[in-house]
């Protein structure tokens, strides 16, 4: 059965790395001793070994340790034996480009599919729809496809903002990039705001957090769903 948490963000406003998450982490990985980091997407650009000591710290609270899959020889072979997953955010197209150019796009989704517990945040989380066309980064690199892990039958925007009242900026606004995107698309787009995740269990899709999320639907005008509503019948 499918168990995952696929958050907005890593750290809310004020807040520490995870912090906000820490008590859902503590069931979500409650049988592993050892959670396997992906750190590709790179935020800022630092290293693997950057990212993974400081995603670790987080878990140290909850007593978790914490290993990289870069440290690995063989990735394909560390997801396989892995107890866990987590998937850190940074640059959407990065992490994407480095899990196909290493074979892990297939082996993740068997992983998961299978029962394997998997933490999203950000990047982490936009990998979880079906693809990344609605993500906010800059395509810095260009990966084989935009296609992911389809682990939730919708898009996902993280770090979704609302506009802001009176801004003099003259750029577009998430909610337009979003129905741009339902000019050439017809899937379901859920904006997460900062703080709110989405938690899988098996075929219930629950959105967690404080905040409302705002849904895209093809065809429809966007409306707000509150925390505790299903998702289910998204798609």
């Amino acid at each position: 059965m499918k168990r995952l948490i696929i958050a907005s963000t890593s750290t809310i406003y004020g807040g520490n790395y995870l912090n906000y998450l820490l008590e859902d982490l503590k069931v979500l990985f409650k049988n592993a001793e050892t959670v396997l980091f992906i750190p590709y997407a790179r935020p800022g650009g630092i290293t693997h070994k950057e990212y993974t000591l400081k995603a670790a710290e987080a878990f140290k609270i909850i007593g978790k340790k914490l290993k990289g899959i870069h440290e690995f020889d063989d990735p394909i072979k560390a997801i396989e034996n892995t107890e866990a997953i987590f998937v850190g955010g940074g640059n959407t197209f990065v992490l994407v480009n480095q899990l196909y150019k290493n074979n892990l796009i297939q082996p993740i989704i068997k992983a998961v599919n299978g029962g394997t517990p998997y933490l999203g945040t950000s990047a982490g989380s936009n990998i979880c729809g079906l693809t990344i066309n609605t993500t906010n980064d800059m395509p810095i690199v260009y990966p084989p496809s935009f296609k992911t892990f389809g682990f939730v039958p919708f898009n996902i925007n993280p770090h979704y903002l609302d506009p802001i009242e009176d801004s003099k900026h003259m750029g577009e606004t998430r909610e337009t990039r979003i129905k741009e995107f339902h000019k050439f698309n017809t899937q379901p787009v859920i904006g997460l705001r900062e703080g709110s995740w989405i938690d899988v269990n098996g075929d219930n899709l629950i959105l967690k957090g404080s905040l409302d999320a705002r849904i895209f639907e093809y065809g429809k005008q966007p409306y707000e769903i509150s925390p505790s509503s299903a998702l289910n019948d998204l798609n």
